[in-house]
């Protein structure tokens, strides 16, 4: 079994990446260390959100990486909204907001 990265340090190397890059990146929500579900939520310059969440069960990649699925959130409200039924279902999740045009470059995220 390969030993996958801690929630806490996933969440740390992506900001650190981010920055590193001469990006932004913030954590609006600090989950459970070891196994948090992490939640990013991207900003585009001309004001367009996107979310991705854990990749279901089906997409676990082999060597222990962390996977990325699209979901659909139209606005601030539905991104509100979306975080609200996570809470009650899951309170330890991490939120992590960043701002680049290519997320796919910190992010394995597959297609639906």
């Amino acid at each position: 079994m390969i030993a996958r990265l801690t929630s806490a340090f996933f969440v740390s190397q992506l900001t650190r990446r981010l920055f590193a890059d001469g990006g932004f990146a913030s954590v609006l929500r600090s989950g459970a260390e070891a196994a948090g579900a992490v939640y990013v939520v991207t900003r585009m310059r001309d004001g367009t959100i996107q979310l991705y969440g854990p990749a279901s069960q089906t997409h676990v990649a082999e060597d222990g990486e962390r996977r990325f699925m699209a979901e659909q959130v139209e606005d601030e409200a539905a991104l509100g909204a979306r975080m609200e039924r996570e809470a009650r279902f899951d309170p330890d999740y991490w939120l992590v907001e960043i701002e680049t045009a290519t997320p796919e470059r910190y992010l394995d995220i597959v297609a639906v």
